[in-house]
């Protein structure tokens, strides 16, 4: 057989050969899901979420730099807006369809750095996050609706000005306030304040993102900025807007809820979930697929069950950027659903360990050299550490401290006469360190910086007549049937013994109620000193509404600092002036 023969047959025989390969690969298209080209059955969606970030563009210290022991066994340094965003790419990389989200109190609450600055630095700091969506929280609302709309739009502050010579350009990410609706009688009667929700495509499937605030936000906000909106029922709102997203075609939902729990365990578990979530939960439409909650600054991850008996995952990512959640949803291309036995969900810890955001690097920077001269001159002094209790439900030396500072600015006639004062330990956002150095002050010493930290609201002292019936009745409001549900800072020479044991409304004994050694007389009237927010209701805490001829003591910081400037080299109040009964 000739070379060219032998060619001419092995090129034959090739040909059948491709012509047999071609019919099998036609063959194989014919059976779905085993062509090489098909694409997988879903699409996989990474969503990461954090909240009560607080503004904490600068790592927390203190007792805030790590969890807790309970949480974190370890006590891992953690948090700050420099790790976060570094962690957040991390997480991204590689990732087709990410998601970042947030579940409120992003603004207000904040440290120095941001609340000197109407929380302008924080928007920003998130905007370098990219950030895409978040609910709003109740501390959105701690300057009013108009000043969240400028948050959300931009403009200089009405007030204020333009901190640079650049006008502040607003939020890049959407905040979603389903809940919040301008009330009747009021020029926008029944529409939301911001958008309620917002949707995602990923390659075509349409994820509906729902966000809301706690439906108590007027129980915890000053009630003059919100007096023409309404806060809704959280369970019922998401339910509403989920029917008619059906309708338009969505199958897929997340719900950002600035609302939350607690569960016992590690920052990564679950032992067992409380209300108000867990029945918030209960009464979501089962076709809600992901539930992110916030407000309580509890980390956890809990799967639980829905009306129809199917996992939906709960989580929550501590506060002040030092947790972030990342969970994993799997798109069905047929469905157009989540496959929820595919959802995955982890809170990682946001260490220190890793090389800082520049971004955010420069942007602290920025706003520090801003804020130095104000930050950095030294107000007082402090002999040794003074801080928060580990939660609201305990007896703290800094609650305390601050009710004998506002008590001392109004206990001359003069000044208001008053002969007790209370603190809520929400208002208490951080504590005074002896070896935070901030400013390049000494060891010991407190910066206006440090102390602004600890009382960033700006709540006016106010001074009010309360009778002793009603102080009781304020006490009891502390409690829920079973637990301390706030524990008030109390001031020097006022002091009760409470018993859980006994009945809602009745945990107090009148006869253990003293003020300056003297029992308190249920008949006589007192006055009392307290900030505008508790005066107002504020905590839930509607017994202090009832007092009458309040009268202004000036601004709640401006006391404490008049007062660590008359006792220098502070110590710690005694947390030994309420008692439980065993």
């Amino acid at each position: 057989m000739s070379r060219r023969t032998r060619i001419g047959a092995m090129a034959a025989t090739l040909a059948a050969s491709a012509l047999l390969v071609g019919t099998l690969g036609q063959a194989s298209t014919a059976s779905p899901g085993r062509h090489k080209h098909h694409k997988p059955r879903t699409v996989p969606v990474q969503v990461l979420s954090f909240n009560d970030y607080h503004g904490q563009l600068e790592a927390p210290a203190g007792t805030s730099a790590t969890l807790g022991a309970a949480e974190d066994p370890t006590n891992t340094v953690v948090g700050g807006g420099e790790y976060l965003a570094t962690h957040l790419e991390r997480l991204r990389k590689g990732v087709r369809h990410s998601t970042t989200v947030a579940a409120g109190d992003l603004i207000g609450g904040t440290p120095f750095l941001s609340g000197l600055f109407h929380d302008e630095p924080s928007v920003e700091s998130l905007n370098a996050m990219d950030l895409d969506i978040s609910s709003v929280g109740n501390h959105e609302f701690d300057e009013g609706v108009t000043e969240l709309l400028r948050m959300q739009k931009g403009g200089c502050h009405p007030v204020d000005g333009c901190y640079t010579d650049q006008p502040y350009r607003g939020a890049d990410y959407q905040w979603l306030a389903a809940n919040v609706k301008y009330k009747e009688g009021t020029r926008k009667a029944g529409r939301t304040v911001l958008p309620p929700y917002e949707i995602k495509r990923y390659q075509g499937i349409k994820v509906a993102y729902i966000g809301m605030t706690l439906e108590g936000t007027p129980e915890i906000v000053a009630q003059a900025g919100i007096k023409d909106v309404e806060f809704l029922d959280e369970a019922r709102t998401a339910n509403t807007l989920v029917r008619q997203l059906k309708r338009k075609g969505v199958e897929a939902f997340v719900v950002l809820l600035h609302e939350g729990g607690f569960a016992p365990g590690g920052y990564d578990e679950c032992g067992g979930l409380s209300d108000p979530i867990k029945t918030i939960n209960d009464n979501l439409d089962p076709e809600v697929d992901l539930l992110v909650t916030g407000h309580t600054h509890s980390p956890y991850v809990c799967p639980l069950p829905d009306a129809r008996g199917r996992t939906r995952y709960v989580t929550s990512a501590s506060s002040q950027g030092r947790v972030v959640n990342e969970t994993w949803l799997q798109l069905d291309r047929r469905t157009r659903d989540v496959v929820r036995s595919k959802v995955t969900s982890t809170n990682h810890l946001v260490t220190r360990d890793v090389t800082p955001d520049a971004t955010q690097s420069a942007i602290i920077a920025k706003w520090n050299a801003l804020s130095a001269p104000i930050a950095n001159r030294v107000v007082g002094t402090i002999a040794t550490d003074i801080t928060r209790a580990a939660d609201r439900q305990t007896e703290s030396s800094l609650s305390n401290l601050i009710a004998d500072a506002q008590l001392a600015a109004t206990s001359a006639p003069a000044d208001g006469g008053a002969v007790a004062a209370f603190m809520n330990p929400g208002g208490v956002r951080g504590d005074l360190t002896y070896a935070q150095i901030s400013g390049g002050e000494a060891p010991g010493e407190v910066t206006y910086g440090e102390a602004f930290t600890v009382q960033p609201f700006g709540n006016l002292v106010v001074t009010l007549d309360l009778t002793g019936d009603a102080i009781e009745r304020l006490l009891e409001q502390q409690f829920t049937a079973d637990a301390v549900r706030l524990h008030l800072g109390v001031s020097e020479g006022f002091s009760y013994t409470y018993d859980l044991s006994r009945p809602a409304g009745d945990k107090v004994d009148p006869a253990t109620i003293t003020i300056n050694g003297a029992p308190l007389d249920l008949g006589a009237t007192y006055r009392i000193t307290t900030n505008n927010f508790l005066a107002d209701g504020g905590d839930g805490f509607s017994v202090l509404t009832e007092g009458t001829n309040r009268a202004g003591g000036g601004d709640d910081l401006a006391a404490l600092i008049d007062y660590m400037g008359a006792n220098p080299g502070l110590q710690p109040a005694p947390t030994d002036r309420v008692t439980e009964l065993p």
